[in-house]
């Protein structure tokens, strides 16, 4: 394992949930961490935490969909730190609208234009940085909907991962042999905010079973942590009550007549 001491990384979807905890965990490591989301006070309340535990932090605002704001803020960081070693692509969201029978053309293009363009957005900035250098580790925070349809996610976030998942394999494809490593981090369920917007948000006795958000923090730096030489390319995090396994009535798509 690497120390990751005093490396760049930037962190986007940073103010909840797995992009929180991501980046508590880096700058607990040493790392350099560099906050980006829409929610300004949320940035700022994972700052001051790291920041009350020693750690150094950044907040930089930014919607990832607005891809000369991802140039930006890309082009910042490389301006005030002289690299970007690490990129944490964490934000996306979702809508309780969903499934076929009930998602709107606008709910489609939102979930595709936030955790697909938006990702790849970011991931574009950073490769490019990483290119440059020679080196870089990019972790794709996707979903274990990019492996299975189900009646959870909904039509439009399962193609977005699915499509993350493709995107992510084809940054090693082209950029392996310049250093640049891209993990596509794919978690079952995992007891963050986001729950709440589900049709049928699942219980707090069934949210204390699943992966809580501090579990995948301490992957994102076990991935950071991994030599030079090495590239997880994805990796599957998954409640060992899996309701997926076991069969929640949430899941079971209600048929019409």
């Amino acid at each position: 394992m690497q120390s990751i001491e005093g490396k760049v990384a930037w962190v986007t979807g940073a103010g909840t949930g797995i992009g929180r905890a991501g980046a508590v965990a880096l700058a607990e490591a040493g790392a350099k961490v560099i906050l980006s989301g829409r929610r300004v006070p949320q940035l700022e309340d994972v700052a001051g935490r790291i920041a009350d535990a020693g750690g150094v932090v950044e907040v930089e605002p930014l919607d990832i969909a607005d891809v000369e704001a991802v140039g930006a803020v890309a082009a910042g960081i490389v301006e005030r730190h002289g690299r970007m070693d690490i990129l944490v692509n964490s934000a996306g969201l979702n809508m309780p609208n969903r499934r076929w029978r009930d998602i709107t053309d606008e709910s489609w293009s939102t979930i595709i234009d936030v955790n697909l363009n938006g990702a790849f957005n970011v991931s574009h900035a950073a490769v490019k940085v990483m290119r440059a250098q020679r080196d870089g580790l990019i972790i794709n925070v996707s979903s274990m909907a990019s492996q299975r349809v189900g009646g959870v996610s909904g039509i439009a976030y399962t193609a977005a991962k699915t499509a993350l998942n493709t995107m992510n394999e084809s940054i090693n494809h082209e950029n392996c042999h310049l250093g640049i490593r891209a993990c596509a981090l794919c978690p079952g369920e995992v007891a963050t905010e986001i729950l709440k917007l589900r049709p049928e948000p699942p219980s707090a006795e069934e949210q204390a079973r699943m992966v809580q958000e501090e579990d995948v923090g301490e992957t994102i730096l076990f991935i950071a942590q991994m030599p030079p030489h090495v590239c997880l390319n994805e990796i599957h995090i998954t409640p060992t009550w899996n309701r997926s396994y076991i069969g929640a009535s949430d899941r079971v798509i209600p048929r019409d007549d």
